[in-house]
């Protein structure tokens, strides 16, 4: 169980005593740009494949927390954030700019909760918990493109 308790609260980051799922955040952004300097080129193509092998064990990961802690969505489980802002930069591409836009609108999402995120966060287990920061995630990656599509070259210089 200690190696589940490693994942589902981040590495530990979900013991942070204040806005755990920020801290959870943070992790995700930090292993994200390690992959990307890692992958260079190839960056798009290795996010994609981490949040596709990752996504089912994520919602088993999340229902075992929910066990370990007896408690609805504790706030020690932040693996629903890392795979939130992974599916948040989906697609997109890397730079500072992105990443920093991403991490405010993901949280912002994340946080305020606009429907259906509400909504979904009720559903029962791991799904419960990992659904409405996907959903946070895709809120994010579609007003990113959108920034991008209205925008250009103005506001992010690629």
């Amino acid at each position: 169980m200690r190696l589940k308790e490693l994942l589902f609260t981040g590495l530990y980051t979900g013991y942070s005593p204040v806005m755990s799922g920020t801290a959870g955040t943070v992790l995700a952004v930090l292993i994200y740009i390690i992959e990307q300097q890692v992958l260079g080129g190839y960056g798009c193509l290795g996010n994609v494949l981490v949040v596709l092998v990752l996504l089912y064990p994520s919602f088993r990961l999340a229902e075992s927390g929910e066990s370990f802690f007896g408690k609805k969505d504790a706030s020690e489980i932040v693996i629903d954030e890392i795979i939130g802002f992974w599916i948040a930069m989906l697609f997109l591409p890397y730079n500072w700019v992105m990443v920093l836009m991403a991490f405010v609108l993901f949280r912002f999402f994340d946080i305020i909760k606009p429907f259906p995120i509400n909504r979904l966060q009720k559903l029962r287990g791991g799904v419960g918990i990992m659904v409405d920061d996907i959903v946070a995630g895709i809120y994010t990656n579609i007003i990113l493109w959108m920034l991008i599509v209205f925008t250009g070259d103005a506001l992010f210089p690629f």
